[in-house]
């Protein structure tokens, strides 16, 4: 029998040390308060991940501006004012052995209509037409605006890391600012921040530049960053790599790949469509990108997305192409597979296509985000997920609850104008 590598711990440049090669990517779990609070659901979800031998724990999106949400529900860093509770998420993981590292994000114009009181972005340019009744034309960000933002990043990595988290990794993936930022479709400035694949990349370089003043040299500072965004006119496969070898130098500690936006959703596209029998064996999306940027660096690489078995992971591990494994929905319908994967065992689940038969809500992917975000809600609250749950119920039911929550959120919002 083969070893299993999944099992054999990573060193990264920072000293910081992980104990398998198995993670759990981001997932958007909305179980923060309405004014955007971390919650007890957090540390009951998290603690339960915890005990499942993961070597590395991602959070999903952790907010760096109470102005500019996601979702409802979306926990927000700003200050030192939630400190206790951060502590009591990053300790129920931690005390387990696990790495916590917190995802910063910042959505950018990739926010559902309503939700802020506006949408900033690199420029203004509108969702497609078939989206724009969900998405508003974001305003350009003004040169003031984009620097309040960069500290933004680094004022909540350090808070992070005061409070315990290990690391954090900016999301630089699927069409939120830090992507918009890269792509020549969303950033159509002539300033500073665009007009050149090489300006288009200077507000990510300045965000991790930040970061990293302001945590220090000794903690883990990672990228989620897109392969391609997929669409028309945006972010390409060289952009990609030549943004690598520029984070690479200025000394990012791990790259997790990842591909697609909201408008053109890659990996739910990839869920759906039959792949290649040449290609089907090898499982994961974006390990063909991973070898070319392997070619390019040394840093070590996550890749996430169609992985299935240990035995799959195990091959994508021996290409050398990539360094870490990345699991995300399976442990929404299993949090126990990491048990069993790094003992080479299969997990009894398999993540499926969510389908509601409602063809508006189908094209856009949304499921893929919803059904699973309720399977985390359930385990939050000490229930186990329901694997076989119905979409279309879940659909109508993740409905009603986000226009609660907007309204929620928008009337919190404007009875505390100054938090």
């Amino acid at each position: 029998m083969q070893v299993n590598l999944l099992n054999q711990p990573l060193r990264l440049r920072t000293g910081t040390v992980l104990r398998n090669r198995l993670a759990k990517a981001a997932m958007s779990e909305t179980l923060g308060t309405y004014d955007n609070r971390p919650t007890e659901a957090l540390v009951c979800l998290y603690r339960r991940w915890g005990t499942s031998g993961l070597g590395l724990i991602v959070t999903g999106n952790i907010m760096v501006d109470r102005r500019a949400l996601g979702e409802p529900g979306n926990v927000v860093v700003e200050d030192e004012s939630d400190l206790p509770m951060l502590k009591r998420w990053a300790q129920a993981v931690t005390a387990q052995g696990s790495a916590l590292w917190a995802q910063l994000n910042h959505p950018g114009k990739q926010s559902t209509r309503g939700l802020n009181a506006y949408n900033i972005a690199p420029s203004a340019v509108p969702f497609r037409e078939d989206m724009a009744a969900f998405f508003e034309t974001p305003r350009e960000a003004t040169g003031a605006e984009i620097q309040d933002i960069i500290e933004r990043f680094g004022r909540s990595a350090a808070v992070c890391k005061k409070a315990g988290f290990g690391g954090v990794q900016i999301h630089a993936a699927r069409g939120y600012l830090v992507n918009q930022f890269l792509s020549p479709h969303h950033n159509r400035r002539d300033d500073e921040w665009g007009g050149t694949a090489e300006k288009r990349r200077r507000f990510v370089l300045a965000v991790y530049a930040e970061i990293r003043r302001q945590v220090g040299p000794d903690f883990a500072v990672a990228i989620k960053l897109n392969s391609a965004d997929f669409q028309r006119g945006g972010f390409t496969e060289e952009e990609s790599l030549a943004t690598i070898r520029a984070l690479a130098e200025a000394g990012i500690d791990l790259i997790e790949i990842s591909g697609g936006t909201y408008e053109a959703p890659a990996m739910n596209g990839a869920m759906h469509a039959p792949k290649p029998t040449s290609t089907a064996a090898r499982e994961a999306y974006f390990l063909d990108f991973a070898e070319k940027a392997r070619a390019t660096t040394q840093v070590p690489l996550m890749v996430t997305g169609g992985f299935r078995t240990a035995a799959g992971m195990n091959a994508a591990l021996r290409t050398g192409a990539l360094d870490v494994v990345g699991v995300a929905r399976l442990l929404a319908i299993d949090p126990d597979a990491p048990a069993a994967l790094l003992q080479g065992r299969d997990s009894a689940q398999q993540v499926r296509p969510i389908s509601t038969g409602l063809k508006l809500v189908d094209r856009l992917g949304i499921m893929e985000v919803l059904w699973y975000t309720r399977q985390l809600g359930r385990m939050a609250r000490g229930e186990a997920p329901r694997p076989r749950e119905s979409a279309l119920a879940a659909f109508l039911k993740s409905a009603l609850g986000s226009g609660w929550g907007t309204f929620r959120t928008r009337r919190l919002r404007a009875r505390a104008p100054g938090r």
